[in-house]
């Protein structure tokens, strides 16, 4: 199986009602600002993957407690499973600055500004039920290290 056609794997985390996204360091199309994601490697299970992905990408140490779904992605062409995670240990920060530029905690109405196409059904669902509604702004998201709400394009 060539890279191209190795799965990828979507870690969904939410904590205090607020969704991580990661902006990565080259971006990918349109796409700057996304779940943590990655590659699921030869023999690796996906659960396995979204852990392994998130801690390098973020610091973070997560468990998945769900699968949301399976698609192939409109825009890469590439399978994805997509999976709702819950942080057990960290603080979320840049951990591989070659792939991650910034790590943000986002409400609702930021996911929708900064994603360029509509998500996955399961996951926007997933995230309806879960995520806090902003402030008024379009964009708020916090990241951990400044708990005041940061503006993010």
């Amino acid at each position: 199986m060539s890279r191209e056609d190795q799965p990828v794997v979507a870690a969904v985390i939410v904590q205090g009602g607020r969704v991580l996204l990661i902006r990565r360091a080259v971006g990918e199309g349109r796409l700057s600002w996304q779940f943590p994601a990655g590659k699921v490697e030869p023999g690796e299970r996906t659960h396995a993957a979204a852990v392994r992905e998130t801690l390098e990408e973020t610091g973070l140490a997560v468990r998945v407690v769900g699968d949301l779904g399976t698609r192939v992605h409109p825009e890469t062409d590439r399978t994805m499973f997509y999976l709702a995670c819950e942080v057990e240990n960290g603080t979320a920060y840049p951990a591989s600055q070659a792939e991650v530029a910034e790590v943000a905690w986002c409400d609702l109405e930021a996911v929708a500004a900064l994603v360029p196409y509509p998500l996955y059904g399961p996951v926007q669902r997933y995230l309806d039920d879960r995520l806090a509604r902003g402030t008024g702004q379009r964009d708020e998201c916090r990241s951990d290290s400044n708990a005041d709400s940061n503006r993010r394009r």
